[in-house]
């Protein structure tokens, strides 16, 4: 079964981190997420850009209408996620639990969301 991890950050924390400090943490993610790849049991990972860069598409009156920022205002963010394979919740929560975010950077906010895909397909990219 595929399960979806959402990495959490908070972005004004983050912000005021000092950059070896920042680069530290960014390096553990880099290297856990390697080590998940050679265990066969990543499928995809990604960071986000910032929140400030975001774009929302909302309907209104009948229609598609685009504003910048979030789709949601919140102290903590998604800012990275990993998509594996598991065989059930509990050892999709222990591999989650792996990730530097569940056990580093409580003082920035990390924290990791780990939700079960009811239904996937592979598109072919452009």
């Amino acid at each position: 079964m595929k399960y979806l991890c959402f990495g959490y950050y908070n972005p004004t924390a983050f912000e005021k981190l000092p950059q070896a400090e920042l680069e530290g943490l960014v390096n553990k993610c880099r290297t856990h997420d390697e080590a998940l790849h050679q265990s066969g049991r990543l499928i995809a990972v990604g960071s986000l850009a910032s929140p400030r860069a975001a774009i929302s598409v909302r309907p209104q009156n009948g229609k598609p209408a685009v504003t910048d920022g979030p789709f949601a205002e919140a102290k903590e963010v998604i800012g990275a996620f990993f998509l594996i394979e598991a065989h059930d919740e509990k050892e999709a929560v222990e591999v989650a639990s792996k990730h530097p975010a569940a056990h580093l950077g409580e003082h920035v906010g990390w924290g990791v969301e780990v939700r079960a895909i009811d239904f996937f397909k592979e598109g072919n990219a452009r």
